[in-house]
């Protein structure tokens, strides 16, 4: 089987320059962008063994421009697919009261969970957080999020058993938990706090979510509340190239307040 010459213009490949400084990946990764910029992959990105045979390159040096691609949130890596353009960047308030669930859905987004623990348990730690004693029984909702069936977020949720009982018998795979909350318990979310920072995911969750080796994410730690008692305390890995954060700010938005500096010891 014979491979069509690369394309000196247009949309097609360029020949790469082995005496170049610049590594191969970085070379093939700037190509990419070229042909994305001319209207190039609309219909299908190209799979990594046409990309290889295209550019006459080892696997190893296509993962690396792809895994460039994917970090500036150009391309997608989906599990077990192929790799396609993100064209559709997902965005979520800060400050405000949301479900997942509600925000992909309203952006458009079809939301589909796959349900990876739904059981009793007890965690003292998190039994901690929800002011429970350190044996308290809990309800934990583990899921993999999908927006239009691909890996977004790794979402785990712990909720005191003794009004969470009924979310057993919940299907998860296409609804809210805050809804089935509402619903099956009658207790409703009105507030919390949350607490967002880069993270480097582990094995499984890597593999979960789609993510090369030491690809960072956003880790997100919810407290959740019904009035002033805490209901809720969930931990979420979210794919950085998926997500965005988005706060609306104004002249008269509260400041942050800074830890004062440590004292230095006299001499």
């Amino acid at each position: 089987m014979t491979t069509e010459p690369p394309q000196q213009g247009g949309s097609g490949p360029r020949p790469l320059d082995r005496r170049s400084p610049l590594p191969l990946w970085a070379q093939l990764s700037a190509d990419l962008r070229r042909r994305m910029e001319a209207g190039a992959f609309t219909a299908q990105f190209p799979a990594e063994h046409r990309l290889t045979a295209e550019y006459e390159v080892s696997r190893h040096t296509v993962r690396e421009a792809l895994r460039s691609l994917r970090a500036d949130g150009l391309v997608i890596a989906e599990r077990g697919r192929a790799s396609r353009l993100d064209t559709r960047p997902l965005q979520q308030p800060l400050g405000s009261l949301y479900s997942l669930f509600r925000e992909l859905e309203g952006q458009g987004v079809e939301q589909r969970s796959e349900v990876l623990r739904l059981e009793r348990t007890a965690d003292a730690t998190v039994a901690g957080h929800l002011e429970l004693v350190a044996d308290a029984p809990l309800v934990v909702l583990e899921r993999l999020r999908l927006a239009d069936g691909e890996p977004l977020a790794h979402d785990t949720a712990y909720l005191p058993a003794e009004f969470a009982e009924p979310l057993l018998e919940a299907d998860f795979g296409h609804t809210s938990l805050y809804a089935e909350l509402s619903g099956r318990c009658g207790v409703k979310v009105t507030g919390g706090r949350e607490r967002i920072q880069p993270f480097l995911p582990d094995i499984r969750q890597a593999w979960l979510l789609g993510l090369a080796d030491r690809e960072p994410a956003f880790a997100i730690e919810r407290l959740g509340h019904s009035g002033a008692r805490p209901v809720e305390w969930r931990e979420t890995v979210v794919r950085g190239d998926r997500f965005a954060f988005v706060a609306e700010w104004s002249d008269n938005s509260r400041a942050v307040a800074l830890a004062p500096r440590a004292a230095c010891p006299s001499s």
